[in-house]
């Protein structure tokens, strides 16, 4: 019976999505210059991608370079529904990922990076994203949404000189502390959440992702964390802003859900109940 009425809160979720109105243009000749905010999204996760964007446009007050990759789902109509909903937006659809992918992560030198990356969509995030490009970048997920002007988060994208990164409530990094600090050669960093990672991509080491990525494999077999565990690998001795817990809150509470306190709710594990029955319809516009 809770399923159902999940899945109820869903659907109404999903058609809100599709009565979102457009926020303003984003006109890259006008606007200062930002990194990409970037989505890997498609047909399955659009309506809670759309939240999102929708969301942070709102509280930031002002247009905002949205970038959304394909998870191969992206149709037409999916197409033309992104850029009515964010007016200037940049929709890289899968041939033109593969093509990138093929040009500087080939199969035959990152076997472990590419063919995990067909059945694991979150490794997506790293390498469609980062793949021969450079600049710093910031990928968000699509399970979060903004209450309020995200202030640390809008004032890294004026000037992203390091990382930065949500932090979770504790480790989840799949794998256990010893490998992985043996993997990273400074320390770990602690508490790693990827739901919001910005990062310069040409400070990406993809061969040691590569050896990383297939080390951890091998030992000790696949994992749903296995993005997390490469991002904090990725992140160990260099520089980062944490963004504050307090502010940018990864498993809020249901009653944090209900009434926000912070800019950022990001919704993973027991949080996703209260995501759709409640928190959704506190950015709603038509609510």
């Amino acid at each position: 019976f809770q399923q159902w009425i999940d899945a109820r809160h869903r659907a109404a979720m999903r058609a809100a999505a599709a009565q979102l109105p457009p926020v303003a243009r984003f006109d890259p000749t006008a606007a200062p210059a930002s990194p990409p905010i970037c989505f890997l999204t498609g047909r399955r996760f659009w309506y809670q991608t759309a939240f999102c964007a929708w969301s942070l446009a709102r509280a930031a007050g002002r247009p905002l370079p949205f970038v959304f990759h394909d998870d191969g789902s992206i149709d037409p109509a999916l197409g033309a529904e992104a850029s009515r909903l964010f007016p200037g937006c940049k929709i890289v659809l899968e041939r033109q990922t593969n093509s990138v992918l093929d040009a500087h992560l080939p199969i035959a030198r990152f076997p472990a990076l590419r063919l995990r990356r067909r059945a694991y969509l979150h490794l997506r995030k790293l390498t469609d994203v980062h793949a021969g490009q450079r600049g710093p970048r910031v990928v968000l997920d699509s399970d979060m949404l903004f209450f309020r002007r995200p202030d640390l988060l809008l004032a890294w994208l004026e000037n992203p000189t390091d990382a930065i990164h949500l932090l979770d409530v504790q480790d989840a990094y799949g794998y256990p502390a010893e490998t992985l600090q043996t993997l990273a050669n400074h320390a770990l960093p602690p508490h790693v959440n990827v739901g919001v990672l910005g990062l310069a991509s040409e400070t990406i080491d993809w061969e040691k992702l590569e050896r990383d990525c297939a080390t951890l494999i091998s030992t000790h077999g696949t994992s749903y964390y296995l993005e997390q565990a490469l991002s904090a690998l990725l992140l160990a001795g260099r520089p980062a802003i944490r963004l504050p817990a307090a502010t940018y809150r990864v498993l809020p509470t249901d009653a944090e859900s209900i009434r926000p306190t912070a800019a950022l709710h990001h919704y993973v594990a027991a949080s996703k109940r209260s995501y759709f029955r409640h928190a959704w319809h506190r950015v709603n516009p038509a609510a």
